[in-house]
């Protein structure tokens, strides 16, 4: 799947949420649902500068795509690490780098996230781009 029909399912999947409780609930599941972390990345050389919360981030390169490696200490932080991994992981990076994160304006995040995790989201939206841009 590209990254746009990624995103288009998980604007699919939480438009069947009526409030921000099960909104959440469901942004959580997705974190728990994210594979662990490699042991090598939960390293300070891996800290993602610019969130709150403590984000572990590495990329890697396979057979042309990129591969994201994230987690979180935070609940919420960690299920937002698993939807922009669902979007650009395992993607070439020319198609992450015409795919932006408005798909997360569109579940209504932007409404309902603080500042300091609105802040902490665009910084791992910029390293995911920083990454393909240094890959392509």
């Amino acid at each position: 799947m590209t990254p746009q029909e990624i995103a288009s399912e998980i604007i699919d999947e939480f438009s069947f949420f009526d409030d921000w409780a099960d909104k959440y609930q469901h942004l959580i599941d997705q974190g728990r649902s994210l594979a662990p972390l490699p042991d090598q990345y939960r390293d300070d050389a891996y800290i993602l500068k610019g969130c709150q919360s403590v984000v572990y981030f590495a990329s890697d390169s396979e057979e042309g795509q990129l591969v994201f490696h994230a987690a979180s200490d935070a609940a919420i932080v960690q299920g937002l690490i698993a939807l922009l991994v669902r979007v650009y992981s395992k993607q070439a990076p020319a198609d992450i780098l015409a795919q932006d994160a408005q798909f997360l304006a569109e579940i209504g995040l932007d409404k309902h996230l603080s500042a300091t995790r609105k802040t902490g989201l665009a910084a791992m939206v910029t390293a995911i781009h920083d990454a393909a841009r240094a890959a392509a």
